[in-house]
């Protein structure tokens, strides 16, 4: 997708109409986009500034702008739910996913979160990606390299489980959105560099709480922190300033912790437990 603000042949396009709903298509020379209410020529669009409002052959008008990433992931083909981009922005941010990092991800469901990581490593990084799914991995592959519109040259996905995996121990973060993150605590540990950081994607807080313990338990981290993300819109209209009625809560926890350096022991978190934190006592 060509980013100098002008629309070009290969193009993804969102037409946004005066009520709001969105249409996207990808500008291919000589074909046409078609409305209830007439056409839209794709060569009319080729060379159009993004913010412009172009209209059918019947009047129907909309604007045109390049997809954010976030409108891309949440409109592209779906094989597993994806990484929402409230979420992926978090992941990005408090795992400090710089230019040049090289980053273990398991758990590709749809590319959205890829997609995101290979951003953020810029192309002097790397992004290794494992899915256990092939069918998985097929459709993320598709989704990714639609859009980059090529397939990038810093990333690797390969097919099964991380654990039976053979990986390089320099890693500077690891990222896992599965179903059973505690069963990978131990590739996780072995392929971090030290100070890496280890972060997971979960559900539930019976994951979370798996994941938690299973990292505290191997004795190579950090005492994990754990946070959710919530989102609300805002509604305004001149002095009527209010909530949305409708906003984006909980799609999943984070729980991230830092790799320590071989050999070092992790000081204890001093704090008392609450009651019935690890079950009722026996008697």
């Amino acid at each position: 997708m060509s980013n100098n603000g002008f629309f070009a042949a290969g193009d993804r396009i969102q037409l946004t109409d005066p009520k709001g709903k969105l249409y996207s298509f990808t500008i291919v020379a000589g074909k046409e986009w078609h409305t209830h209410k007439g056409w839209i020529t794709h060569d009319d669009l080729i060379g159009m500034p993004e913010g412009s409002v172009v209209s059918t052959t019947a009047g129907l008008k909309f604007t045109a702008f390049k997809p954010l990433l976030a409108d891309y992931v949440l409109t592209m083909p779906r094989g597993a739910t994806i990484v929402y981009p409230k979420d992926a922005a978090m992941i990005i941010g408090l795992a400090d996913v710089f230019p040049g990092a090289r980053v273990l991800e398991a758990g590709v469901g749809s590319g959205a979160l890829t997609i995101s990581l290979l951003r953020a490593v810029g192309p002097t990084g790397y992004v290794h990606s494992v899915e256990r799914r092939a069918d998985f991995a097929d459709n993320a592959r598709g989704n990714i390299e639609n859009y980059f519109a090529e397939a990038p040259t810093n990333w690797d996905l390969t097919v099964g489980d991380l654990q039976d995996k053979e990986l390089d121990s320099h890693f500077d973060r690891v990222i896992l959105d599965m179903l059973a993150p505690w069963e990978c605590v131990e590739i996780a540990a072995k392929s971090l560099r030290p100070g890496g950081v280890f972060m997971s994607y979960v559900a539930t807080t019976t994951q979370l709480s798996a994941t938690a313990e299973a990292i505290k338990n191997d004795g190579r981290f950090t005492e994990p922190e754990s946070s959710e993300t919530l989102v609300r819109g805002w509604h305004h209209e001149g002095l009527a300033v209010r909530p949305q009625q409708r906003m984006i809560g909980h799609t999943g926890f984070l729980i991230q912790s830092r790799r320590m350096a071989p050999g070092v022991e992790v000081l204890a978190r001093r704090r008392r437990p609450s009651k019935g934190a690890y079950g009722v006592a026996e008697e």
